[in-house]
């Protein structure tokens, strides 16, 4: 059979390949390194000559490219290990190795080819899933956002990261989470004018300290101060944007470039989808469990608060009381009035009643004009009086309503936990039948339960 000559030289034949041959000495050092060594690593093969291996890999690799190491040189070939390298650009590359260690010659003889787009990919499937169960187990926006933060750093450089959401009532964005944006109060100042930059075009936003054309005019001084990289895409929600993403690189790390700006929007698109839904369930649960017209806790959540603290009670010995309360005369308000001022005298109602408890109590509306107040932690039957009265009182002064002053008073009930009760069927009868007795008497008035003809465990304490 004819032969073909090839009159090419071996170091020519590695020239030409598209992965890199690289030999390493027992230090650690580059001893040769292909053509191809240019494109993946961004320097000149002479420019890495005697350089030590470990100083181009990436920093959170080392310690298990360095395990591989003595893996190899123990004889264990090494056909498909991973690992990243730092260009000369700064930016982070891909590589997979096939390496042998070569007893006679006391080298590392390794191939290397540039795989980022293909782990690029990976990263990216796998933050497509990481992203869908934490949309759906985290427990909240704050803990959704945390794991967020995760997966975006594992994607790109990223030492600040924060989600802002733009609220309404002020015009301005509203950090729901930030993580590495240093500042006396909040997160830093650059941050919050990028998110508000993206928030109000709609669009992604990259600023530099050398290249601000992005943004039109003079650079603010919170931006221009800062040299580091900061990258910014909106948050996409139905109804338009809802807020804005941002990260900023660390110090020493590549600019952001296109394909990290396209990363951190599909990133945005899944945040965005899952904080309105988020925010979807909170407006549900808050319909299910809060009166539409007072904004206070109804029925079903004061049954929740009312076992809570029964169950504090029964494993601490606390006490806390239960105030029934009616409006009297609230039915002529909606019959001289009209529904609508009726419906803002309930209003005004609930506003005092919040602003003569403490925050630690419970104002909840029961339905009509009847609401309920849960004073938890108080010490004696004194206390739950003295509030009472001063509920009293602050219902009995008039109330600024339809260009008039209009007059209503209460009727409250007291129960004591566990003086008159200790499940919550007995205590809401025991203080709707003491609001009612009150308000036979003539109204205006508080009266306490009557006491229990049997007396549990519970009502041991004096």
């Amino acid at each position: 059979m004819p032969t073909i000559g090839i009159d090419v030289s071996l170091a020519q034949v590695m020239d030409l390949m598209v992965d890199a041959v690289c030999v390493v000495d027992p230090a650690g050092r580059f001893l040769f390194v292909s053509a191809s060594g240019e494109r993946i690593f961004g320097y000149r093969p002479e420019e890495m000559l005697g350089r030590p291996m470990l100083e181009l890999v990436h920093p959170d690799d080392r310690q298990r490219t360095l395990r591989a190491v003595d893996e190899l040189v123990a004889g264990h070939l090494q056909p498909h290990f991973y690992n990243r390298y730092l260009r000369k650009d700064g930016r982070a590359v891909d590589i997979m190795w096939s390496a042998r260690w070569s007893e006679a010659g006391q080298v590392r003889v390794a191939v290397a080819r540039d795989v980022t787009a293909l782990k690029h990919a990976e990263r990216r499937q796998a933050a497509m899933l990481a992203l869908a169960e934490a949309a759906y187990a985290a427990v909240d926006v704050r803990a959704l956002l945390q794991q967020v933060h995760q997966i975006v750093r594992g994607l790109l450089p990223a030492s600040g990261f924060g989600v802002a959401l733009h609220d309404a009532a002020s015009g301005r964005p509203r950090f729901a989470y930030a993580s590495g944006l240093p500042a006396a109060e909040g997160p830093m100042p650059a941050a919050r004018t990028l998110s508000a930059d993206v928030i109000q075009s709609g669009q992604p936003l990259h600023y530099t300290a050398q290249d601000r054309s992005a943004r039109p005019g003079p650079p603010p001084g919170d931006l221009a101060a800062d040299a580091l990289d900061w990258l910014g895409v909106p948050l996409h929600g139905q109804a338009g944007v809802i807020g804005a993403l941002s990260v900023q690189r660390r110090a020493g790390d590549a600019g952001y470039d296109e394909r990290d700006i396209e990363l951190l929007q599909f990133v945005s698109t899944q945040v965005a989808a899952a904080i309105e839904r988020r925010q979807s369930e909170a407006r549900l649960r808050h319909l299910a469990e809060y009166d539409m017209l007072t904004g206070l806790p109804n029925r079903a959540l004061l049954d929740e608060r009312l076992r809570a603290g029964l169950a504090r009670v029964r494993q601490a010995g606390s006490r806390f009381a239960v105030l029934y309360l009616d409006l009297d005369g609230f039915k002529q308000v909606n019959d001289t009035l009209g529904h609508a001022v009726g419906d803002q005298l309930l209003q005004e109602v609930a506003i005092r009643l919040c602003a003569s408890v403490r925050i630690s109590d419970t104002v909840g509306r029961m339905g009509g004009d009847e609401f309920m107040v849960l004073l938890h932690d108080v010490g004696e039957a004194p206390q739950a009086l003295q509030t009472a009265e001063k509920i009293r009182a602050a219902l009995a002064q008039p109330f600024a309503l339809a260009g008039q002053a209009v007059q209503v008073a209460a009727s409250i009930g007291i129960a004591l936990v566990p003086s008159h009760g200790d499940e919550i069927g007995l205590l809401l009868r025991q203080a709707d039948a003491a609001m009612y007795r009150a308000k036979r008497d003539g109204g205006n008035r508080l009266c306490v339960a009557e006491a229990r003809a049997d007396r549990g465990a519970m009502d041991a304490a004096p």
